[in-house]
């Protein structure tokens, strides 16, 4: 395993995936109605069946995946750099050390506030550095916006 040893990770909210979920029901629920208004018209009725099968098997392949996906990340915070990881199948981790970071980013989208979520984006002048951590209560996301400014500007102030 790459992570390194004696980390504690911080993780992210579950109601992250509770706003994929949402997500998901929303997007299967409606490639399910459209494929079903256009079997029924232009199709013999034996392929609706067909249709709900496969929007079914999507969504419950995509309700486990998504579950595993927000369980997946964490991020901790070291006294040089911040550690990111993510990925089930393709784990990723990311090191940022706080002197390279040049800004950080917080967005919260229509959906993400309705969940009272966050994602904190840190932007480096390498773009393959770059980390995103989604799925933060909106507290957590501003205080670490924050800390980590403040660790950024000290860092690269003794460049």
């Amino acid at each position: 395993m790459f992570e390194p040893a004696g980390v504690e990770w911080s993780t992210v909210s579950a109601r992250l995936a509770s706003m994929r979920r949402a997500v998901l029901a929303a997007a299967v629920g409606a490639v399910a109605l459209v494929a079903g208004i256009a079997v029924t018209r232009w199709l013999p009725q034996t392929y609706l069946g067909a249709v709900l099968v496969a929007a079914a098997g999507g969504f419950g392949w995509g309700w486990v995946w998504i579950g595993r996906n927000q369980r997946s990340w964490g991020y901790t915070e070291r006294a040089e750099d911040l550690l990111v990881r993510r990925g089930v199948m393709w784990r990723e981790l990311v090191v940022v050390p706080y002197g390279r970071m040049q800004f950080v980013d917080v967005t919260r989208g229509p959906v993400e506030r309705l969940f009272n979520l966050a994602t904190v984006q840190l932007h480096t002048a390498a773009a393959a550095t770059d980390a995103r951590i989604p799925g933060l209560e909106a507290a957590e996301a501003a205080r670490l916006r924050d800390r980590l400014a403040a660790l950024g500007e000290t860092r690269t102030a003794g460049l």
